[in-house]
């Protein structure tokens, strides 16, 4: 009896461990590799730092493609706080944001939208 309980138990515990290999490896998968990128530009209407244990700056773009036309919000995530400093050092500037989108990423720990921000630049 003392035979099979230990082996269960050995099981159990392999089983333990490829589970969590398996989850480390797909969120290290879904943090590496990007679903998409691109640019947005536009104007940074707020940006403020969120969360209880686990802080990303949460962000709003507002885009106006044509004057007169209302514009059209993007919600952005930003991980690095140094990029986060240089969206803050240009606020109220019209801005280009660099992003790169990650599906899948299986808690809001790693920032609320998929959008996250890479890269600002100012656009003149």
């Amino acid at each position: 009896m003392n035979n099979v309980s230990s082996s269960v138990i050995r099981w159990a515990a392999g089983l333990l461990v490829i589970l969590i290999a398996a989850s480390i490896l797909y969120v290290w998968a879904a943090l590496s590799w990007s679903y998409a990128s691109g640019e947005r530009a536009g104007y940074v209407q707020k940006l403020s730092s969120k969360g209880w244990i686990c802080k990303t700056w949460e962000g709003e773009l507002s885009m106006v493609s044509m004057p007169g036309t209302s514009p059209e919000k993007f919600i952005f995530t930003v991980r690095d706080e140094a990029v986060a400093a240089r969206i803050n050092q240009f606020m109220g500037k019209r801005v280009a944001l660099h992003y790169e989108q990650h599906k899948g990423l299986p808690t809001s720990c790693f920032g609320e939208t998929d959008y996250f921000i890479t890269e600002v630049k100012v656009v003149e």
